[in-house]
């Protein structure tokens, strides 16, 4: 059996936003989504990106969306966005039949080499639907703490969602880099 090709990384484009905003939704929603470990069809129905936001992301002058692909085909992507001392990690979304082979370890490692050796950030942040308990545990595997800092969720902003639920909020999760 000869060995896959190696991941690279590259920042994303304009042109990526189509492909992008795909594989954020087949991640997170829809029935798709259920073959991933990483859905939250079971928390919000709608949409969890747009082309707008996607395309604001990768324009922003304080941010980067980063782009992994093997021989070409994108696998995964995150956001990066400088916050002072700390940069905010998002947007992280590994395709679904992916997902538990590594490759969002493999995504993640990155993405905190970029905050830390080109932006010289000392801490990356991000936020986690608290309810999503799995998804948290495995942030802390990899070295993030729970801070106990919570933001609501956009309730009625559909843009991020149509909630399931009426409890939702956002957990912040740090890492020291």
């Amino acid at each position: 059996m000869s060995e896959s090709p190696e991941l690279s990384f590259r920042k994303a484009v304009a042109d990526d936003v189509p492909a992008l905003v795909a594989l954020v939704e087949s991640a997170y929603r829809g029935e798709a989504s259920r073959a991933g470990w990483t859905t939250e069809a079971d928390l919000l129905d709608g949409q969890r990106t747009d082309a707008n936001g996607v395309a604001e992301a990768i324009a922003g002058p304080d941010g980067v969306v980063l782009v992994a692909e093997r021989a070409g085909e994108l696998l995964a992507c995150c956001q990066l966005e400088r916050r002072g001392a700390a940069a905010y990690f998002g947007m992280f979304s590994v395709r679904p039949e992916r997902q538990g082979g590594g490759l969002g370890r493999a995504v993640l490692a990155h993405a905190e080499r970029v905050a830390r050796e080109e932006w010289g950030a000392a801490e990356l942040e991000m936020t986690v639907i608290a309810q999503r308990e799995d998804l948290i545990a495995w942030y802390e595997r990899r070295g993030f703490r729970r801070t106990g800092v919570y933001s609501p969720f956009p309730y009625g902003d559909e843009r991020f969602g149509i909630p399931r639920r009426p409890d939702l909020r956002f957990e912040k999760l740090a890492k020291l880099l």
